[in-house]
């Protein structure tokens, strides 16, 4: 499969060529055109349960689609609701992507789409909750956020503060833990930040550079009462 992801700096989109006979999984609604060569088709990957783990545990689609060259090479867009990023990421097989609600956009098919259970004191205080999205296997990810996608690198050692809000991938081998943004409580809250996630390096955290929960509220304000 050859593929690009259009318009990166704004509404991106991707576009994947297919070879007769290749196929990809995206999202629930994720095509936004293809060939007539394509066949577009709802499933259940993993079976009923791993479905019912997603949306229930994740917060993800029950369904994906799976767009399948039957017929002859061909074209497809593929996009996501948010106003935000595209990033590709390669997996070898040799460790797990941990996602965020919403993150995951479309893969080849030899990737696998599953849930992971964090520590206690991750699903109280993190955005994500107890369960988030495990993506693994061999293959090509795509992955979505609400703004830009920025890439922050760790050395061995190397240690960055996250505002768990703006958290979109990070690999199962980083272990992060939850903690206050200041000193104390109070100052904390009234920095606005609150709790933060401190991430230890190696590896690579792929973060959102805006925070879909801060919009929301922005949202709220601008309605009137009533």
């Amino acid at each position: 499969m050859q593929y690009e992801i259009l318009y990166p700096d704004a509404f991106p989109v991707i576009q994947c060529q297919l070879q007769q006979g290749e196929s990809l999984k995206a999202e629930s609604d994720a095509m936004v055109s293809m060939s007539a060569t394509l066949d577009v088709t709802g499933g259940m990957d993993g079976g009923l349960l791993s479905g019912l783990a997603r949306r229930v545990l994740a917060g993800e689609s029950f369904f994906f689609q799976k767009i399948v060259a039957s017929r002859g090479p061909g074209t497809v867009l593929l996009g996501h609701a948010a106003p935000g990023g595209i990033i590709d990421v390669e997996l070898d097989g040799s460790y797990a992507l941990r996602v965020q609600k919403n993150g995951f956009l479309a893969a080849t098919d030899s990737i696998q789409v599953d849930t992971a259970m964090q520590n206690l004191t991750q699903g109280m205080f993190s955005r994500e909750g107890f369960f988030v999205v495990k993506i693994s296997g061999r293959g090509t990810v795509f992955l979505s956020s609400y703004g830009a996608i920025h890439a922050v690198n760790l050395v061995a050692g190397e240690e960055v503060i996250i505002d768990n809000g703006h958290l979109v991938a990070w690999p199962d081998y980083m272990q992060y833990k939850i903690e206050k943004a200041s000193n104390g409580w109070i100052s904390s809250i009234m920095s606005g930040e609150c709790l933060v996630c401190r991430f230890r390096g190696p590896g690579t955290v792929l973060i959102q550079t805006r925070n879909p929960s801060a919009f929301s509220q922005w949202i709220k304000g601008l309605i009137p009462n009533g």
